[in-house]
């Protein structure tokens, strides 16, 4: 995704359509959209049952948080200032949450990490030829539903374990000055395409579906990215 969205577009006004699927997602492990609209994508594309692939790119929702992460109450406070705004978009989340089969576990959080070591331990996985939406799944779910907190070393590497990503890789992998710049770079790439919100989906590279939308408005979206109804972005909302 070297290329700036505008760019993208106009290359593509000159390739064809095609009735396969491309989709680059745009998620960060520690933001709960992202897990809800990782699964509505599942659900859109387990409806069209056709041949696909997909890639996934690094979105720090928390740049700028300590290296060390923030505990739960800490980090909440900062976002929303006042439990009067905490409480409603954590009821909200649970109520999206449980509509696509997600128990979020906010009382089991009790810290909210850096998430770089996470997208490390992503990058890693692709370059291993794992399944990374498979990893993703994983990630949140100990997160979100288990209250684990992923930026540990240990629970990185237990989490790895599962896709053979021995001990050692997935330290080294953590410790890797080269692959925390290759996910730097990777997310400046995203940010510089003019992508401000996540979860993203940038679909055949001819339209891109912001926020955790409906399964149904993603369906309608691979329709259009494959079939050339319109090379454009889909004008819905991002959901924070």
């Amino acid at each position: 995704m070297s290329e700036t969205l505008s760019e993208i577009v106009r290359l593509n006004d000159r390739t064809k359509p095609t009735a396969s699927l491309h989709v680059e997602v745009i998620a960060d492990l520690v933001c709960p959209f992202s897990f809800v609209g990782k699964r509505r994508f599942d659900a859109a594309l387990h409806a069209v049952q056709g041949p696909s692939e997909v890639t996934w790119y690094p979105y720090q929702l928390n740049p700028d948080i300590p290296a060390e992460g923030l505990p739960f109450d800490v980090y909440l406070s900062q976002r929303f200032s006042t439990p009067a705004n905490v409480d409603p978009v954590l009821e909200f989340l649970k109520v999206e949450g449980e509509s696509v089969g997600i128990e979020f576990r906010f009382d089991l959080i009790q810290h909210v990490p850096n998430s770089l070591p996470v997208h490390q331990i992503m990058q890693l996985a692709e370059t291993r030829g794992k399944d990374p939406t498979a990893l993703a799944e994983d990630l949140f779910s100990a997160f979100f539903e288990q209250g684990r907190n992923i930026g540990e070393r240990e629970v990185l590497v237990d989490i790895a374990a599962a896709y053979g990503i021995g001990e050692a890789e997935a330290n080294r992998a953590v410790d890797s000055d080269k692959l925390k710049q290759l996910v730097l770079t990777r997310e400046a790439q995203v940010r510089s395409s003019g992508i401000a919100g996540i979860p993203g989906f940038l679909i055949n590279r001819r339209l891109l579906v912001v926020g955790a939308q409906e399964t149904d408005n993603i369906v309608n979206a691979f329709d259009r990215a494959m079939f050339g109804e319109g090379d454009d972005e889909l004008g819905l909302p991002v959901l924070h």
